[in-house]
């Protein structure tokens, strides 16, 4: 027994820092931002303005695409680096102020977190077919920033995307993978407040580990290519993007992007772009989606969902 997604919700940081803003904060243009990731603007967090907030916003737009009510939620897990609390759980924070009542958790798998909540999910699923799960990946990792840093600064944004998750048979295939690593991408707890990249390092196992996560699902679904109506990418960098569409040979017609609008949102990356692309009308039910994601860990992952909405 698999899954089915109901529902799908996002938010993003009210407050848009554009190109020619950093401009006049660092030794950077225009031009060079975009040339060397895509990103044109991206949304943080404005003052007064939480996680939590986002996270809300984004699960109750799931849970109203799904017709259902908080109160409907076996279970709630939420994708985060960069939760409110150190404790209690994010997740717990997003059941209080939703008014649910179920068991709430988070996970941290950088920005794979989304694909990795979803097999944890599915794991639930297999025990009661029968339950609806609240997937959030939520994120605000500019709160990490060293704003003198051209070469991370530039690169993120505020977000949170949402999923419910019902019976059915939607989940055709998934896989997760980590090599632990502390020297390409990380931030160390009260020593160092911010997060570092070995920007070349990271790029190489993106580019790797997308492309043997979308083969692999992709065949332990029973598909081939041809079958594949849309796939999901981690919108990490634009470059990485271009690489990944090369390499697997697929059109770029079946790419959905948003990073130029949004910049790497970590965990909320997948279901916000998810959000964006249902919205617009681009799925059928019936259509073949892949995601697949990487992230500090490292970490990566990918899955093959039949929509059925």
């Amino acid at each position: 027994m698999s899954f089915s997604i109901l529902g799908t919700g996002s938010a993003f940081g009210s407050r848009v820092i554009t190109n020619g803003d950093f401009e006049k904060m660092l030794d950077t243009s225009d031009e060079w931002i975009r040339t060397r990731t895509g990103i044109r603007e991206r949304h943080t967090l404005a003052e007064g303005e939480s996680l939590t907030q986002l996270a809300c916003k984004a699960a109750s737009g799931a849970l109203e695409m799904a017709g259902l009510t908080p109160q409907d939620m076996d279970y709630i897990i939420c994708a985060t680096v960069t939760a409110d609390y150190k404790t209690p759980a994010q997740a717990c924070v997003i059941q209080k102020e939703l008014g649910a009542t179920c068991p709430a958790f988070d996970i941290n798998a950088g920005c794979s977190g989304f694909v990795y909540a979803l097999n944890v999910a599915n794991g639930f699923f297999a025990v009661n077919p029968d339950i609806k799960v609240l997937v959030i990946g939520a994120d605000a990792i500019t709160r990490l920033m060293d704003w003198n840093d051209r070469s991370t600064a530039v690169l993120f944004g505020d977000a949170s995307g949402a999923v419910v998750l019902g019976k059915g048979n939607g989940l055709k295939a998934l896989t997760i993978k980590a090599k632990g690593n502390t020297d390409y991408l990380y931030c160390i707890n009260e020593k160092d407040e911010y997060v570092h990249m070995a920007g070349q390092k990271v790029f190489q196992f993106a580019v790797s580990s997308m492309v043997r996560d979308i083969k692999k699902v992709v065949k332990d679904a029973g598909i081939t290519f041809n079958d594949v109506d849309h796939i999901l990418l981690h919108q990490a960098n634009m470059r990485i993007i271009d690489f990944g569409i090369e390499k697997l040979g697929i059109p770029p017609e079946k790419f959905p992007v948003n990073i130029y609008k949004t910049g790497n949102t970590s965990a909320a990356s997948i279901p916000a772009l998810l959000d964006e692309t249902v919205r617009s009308g681009a799925f059928k039910k019936g259509e073949m989606v892949v995601m697949s994601a990487f992230g500090a860990g490292l970490t990566s992952g990918a899955a093959v969902i039949e929509w059925e909405i």
